[in-house]
Parts: structure tokens; C-alpha cells; sequence
């Protein structure tokens, strides 16, 4: 299905909207109060609206029960659908994440990109799953098998990674890679119990540092999207944001209430960086074979670099800057 109106190819602003809620019991309420909040976002001119992970429901994933596999539905299906629709109502792009059901015994945390016609325009699976305290997600999820890509829609090239992938910067640099000009991380990270303030504060602290460092090393924007309130045993903690080609925070929700921040991304900001760091420029992609390595045991990347140095005829690489 072709979009109503061109797309906006050469667009220079945009306009984001993160529903940064809390989850009630039944999938159907917290469905109801996503489109409510996705309405208003666009009354207050937000263009590319996201909501947080696994938005449908409670984080099931505190526990390992079976029963929760109920939750899943197919992509697309009727979540898709009801999002479609609104997306075409109000011609904006929505981010949507859902637990998708591929098959019987296969399902995967997917985000979902839904363009302003309505139609689909593509979808990640999370590729990076944990397995920690109340966060006991391999139990229910397949890793992703699409990679990183990124979609065009209406008013920008988006990528949409998913939580817990938002601490490795390979998938970033690889969305980035594929033209995204904005990355999304639909997420669910709080405290669990018992942790000492001082603890709890440094992780928070790294959760923005990290993704904030994403912005400055691809020089693209960063929207995060977090859950807020207690689920179960963990209180999460809000604090949805987004973040500039310098890494500079645009806008900040609370740590401690539903919100609807609506955030303005200039996207020529993003030549103007790239050209004062030229990162992508300057990148050694010959260089970087052995991130494919689970781990480089002792003196293997040095031997692996005089072997190519000899190959190329450049002698030592130690020898020089």
C-alpha cells in the first residue's frame, strides 16, 4: 500500500513523541491507553510516535511461566492492525513493540515500524537477549535473525533496536551503518529489590550514558523509551529521553509518572556533526575482522595484524602511529 502523500525525503525536522507508561493486568487496557496517549502525541504535532517494550502487557518476564506465552500474537495481527489504523487516521509513523508468535514454539520481542499510510514498513527482532534476576527473557524469546536494519518512512530513516541491545554499540553502528537517521529502544529496565542507592544511581546513569554515546559515535539521534512504576518485584524507572548528534539530551521524562514527551530532531544536525567528526570517515574497516571473535586469547590480535602487515608488504604494526 503506497502512503498518501510523498515521503518527506528531504524533510529537516521532526517530530518525536515517547508514551512512557505504566502496565496494567489485562493486554486489552494497556492497548486502549497507548492509543489514547498516541492520540494526544499527535495533536501535539509529534510525527514518529514510540512506545515502550512489550507495551500489550505487564514485563512478563520476572518469571518462567508457560502461561504467558498466551500473550503472543502474530505479526501482522490484531495490534498491527489496530496501530495501522491509527498511524493512517493521524499520518504518523508508530514504533510498536510486540511479542510476536512466528510459529508454534517460536517467538521472538520484536519492534515493529508501522509508516503513516498505515502499512508496515518493516521489523527488528531483538537480537541481544538476557538472562538475569527478573529479567528471564531466553525462556521466552528466540534471538533475531533480521540484523540491524533501519526503514525509511514518511519523515525519516528510522532504526528500532529493543532494550538490552541498547548496551552494545555493534548493533547501533550497524543500523546506523544502514542510513538510520534515528535509533529507538523501546525498553523495560529498572531497580530490582534490595540494591543500594549508590548502586542503583550508577546504573542508571550508565543506561543514558551509553546510549547517549551511541548519538556521539554514529552521529544520529537516540529516542528511549522506558516503562515507569512497579511491576512485580522491580520499579522502573522512567527517565525516557532523547538525545542529539552530540550526545546532548533534547528532552527528559520523569522518573516516577506516565508522560508523553514530544521532542523536536533537526536531522541536518546530523551532516553538521558528521562533518566536524568524521567517525564513519575514519573508521579501519580492514582492521576490525577479529568482533567476530567471542574473545581474543592472548597475543592473537597482535599476530593476526603482523600477518596482514606482512601480507600487505607494510612491515611492522607497531612501528609508527
Amino acid at each position: 500500500m503506497n502512503s498518501s502523500k510523498p515521503r518527506a525525503k528531504n524533510q529537516t525536522e521532526v517530530t518525536l513523541g515517547l508514551i512512557q507508561m505504566s502496565a496494567q493486568e489485562k493486554p486489552e487496557a494497556n492497548l486502549a491507553k497507548a492509543i489514547v496517549r498516541i492520540r494526544a502525541a499527535a495533536r501535539g504535532g509529534a510525527q514518529v510516535v514510540s512506545l515502550q517494550e512489550l507495551f500489550r502487557s505487564r514485563y512478563f518476564c520476572q518469571s518462567e511461566d508457560a502461561r504467558n506465552f498466551k500473550l503472543a500474537e502474530t505479526i501482522p495481527g490484531p495490534t498491527t492492525e489496530a496501530l495501522g489504523a491509527l498511524a493512517r487516521e493521524h499520518e504518523i509513523v508508530i514504533v510498536a513493540s510486540l511479542f510476536e508468535k512466528r510459529s508454534a514454539g517460536i517467538y521472538h520481542n520484536t519492534a515493529v515500524v508501522i509508516d503513516a499510510d498505515g502499512s508496515v514498513a518493516g521489523k527488528y527482532r531483538k537480537m541481544h537477549i538476557p538472562d538475569d534476576p527478573l529479567y528471564y527473557e531466553k525462556f521466552y524469546f528466540t534471538p533475531g535473525d533480521l540484523g540491524f536494519p533501519s526503514f525509511q518512512t514518511r519523515y525519516a530513516r528510522i532504526g528500532a533496536l529493543v532494550c538490552w541491545d541498547q548496551w552494545f554499540p555493534e548493533g547501533a553502528r550497524l543500523a546506523a551503518l544502514s542510513g538510520a537517521q534515528i535509533l529507538f529502544y523501546p525498553t523495560a529496565i529498572g531497580w530490582i529489590p534490595n540494591e543500594p542507592r549508590v548502586v542503583a544511581q550508577r546504573q542508571r546513569n550508565a543506561w543514558e550514558l551509553i546510549q547517549r554515546s551511541h548519538a556521539v559515535a554514529n552521529g544520529v539521534f537516540v529516542a528511549v523509551v522506558n516503562r515507569v512504576g512497579r511491576e512485580g518485584e522491580i520499579k522502573f524507572w522512567g527517565k525516557s529521553f532523547v538525545a542529539g548528534p552530540f550526545g546532548e539530551i533534547i528532552a527528559q521524562g520523569n522518573a516516577n509518572r506516565e508522560e508523553t514527551l514530544i521532542a523536536k530532531c533537526n536531522l541536518k544536525k546530523i551532516e553538521e556533526t558528521r562533518q566536524s567528526w568524521p567517525f564513519l570517515r575514519d573508521r579501519r574497516i580492514d582492521a576490525y575482522g577479529l568482533l567476530q571473535s567471542r574473545f581474543i586469547e592472548d597475543g592473537a590480535g597482535n599476530r593476526e595484524q603482523e600477518a596482514r602487515s606482512k601480507e600487505q608488504g607494510t612491515g611492522s604494526p607497531n612501528k609508527g602511529i
